[in-house]
């Protein structure tokens, strides 16, 4: 698997020396993927790709706020600027320990805050191959891990869902990057042990001393087609309010954290 040379450097600066279980393997990339800082804020394009080529856009910006330590409840707030016809569509996260997430998504044209049910999470995000829960991120507690490899560079997991018919997988493997913690590649099997969807981080760079994913890939395996992230910009530590994340905010942006 190619490595960047940030992810090179990391490794020979931070070489890993402490056994961990698969579970504490599993929190650490969910620490390092979703819940550094305090808080944060991108400015994020996506690109979609089906599988005749085609392509689409999207523009967005990200707000994160952690209301305790890693791994504990969170809010997420997620603004569309482009293209014209989703502009100001609003996405809102309350993710809890323990128990579901609440999910909010906002329609403009309808002007209409829509619920996102549990069973909906893992569906299309605004039309992408990432899903809801992609976004927020998922709990590592929601799955059984077993560590199936080890190498110099990365741990690799296998993650089976407690509750299978709460999700479309059969399993996933993740390769962990051990010095920076990251999930480099995820991989999502079906019934029949065939990869169906595969997530790959494709560049990282060291913002404020941590290891940030700035550009990250899905790939659809069975029908084709791929969505790619591109972090434009990403700021931690900026002392975002709780107030933003309400359902006021859905209709009513907080302009100021939008702009970059």
């Amino acid at each position: 698997m190619k490595i960047t040379a940030l992810l090179i450097g990391l490794l020979i600066l931070a070489p890993f020396t402490q056994a961990q279980s698969a579970q504490e393997v599993a929190n650490s990339a969910a620490a390092a993927a979703y819940y550094r800082g305090d808080d944060g804020r991108a400015q994020v394009s996506m690109k979609i790709v089906d599988q005749r080529g085609r392509e689409r856009t999207r523009a967005f910006a990200i707000l994160r706020r952690n209301t305790g330590g890693a791994l504990q409840d969170q809010q997420f707030y997620v603004h569309f600027n482009q293209p014209t016809d989703i502009a100001d569509t609003a996405f809102l996260v309350e993710k809890h320990v323990g128990q579901d997430d609440d999910r909010w998504l906002y329609l403009p044209a309808l002007d209409l805050v829509r619920r996102i049910a549990s069973s909906d999470e893992r569906t299309s995000f605004v039309g992408s191959h990432f899903f809801y829960e992609d976004v927020s991120g998922r709990a590592p507690d929601e799955d059984t891990h077993e560590l199936i490899e080890t190498s110099d560079v990365y741990f690799v997991l296998k993650s089976v869902p407690k509750n299978p018919s709460d999700v479309e997988f059969d399993y996933f493997k993740s390769w962990i990057h051990k010095a920076s913690s990251l999930p480099i590649k995820t991989e999502y099997y079906n019934s029949k042990g065939e990869v169906y969807r595969t997530y790959e981080a494709l560049k990282v760079e060291a913002i404020d001393g941590i290891p940030t994913v700035v550009q990250s890939k899905m790939t659809d395996n069975n029908r084709g087609g791929s969505t790619t992230l591109t972090y434009a910009t990403v700021q931690y530590n900026n002392g975002i309010n709780a107030s933003i994340f309400t359902e006021r905010s859905l209709r009513n942006p907080p302009t100021r954290l939008l702009k970059f």
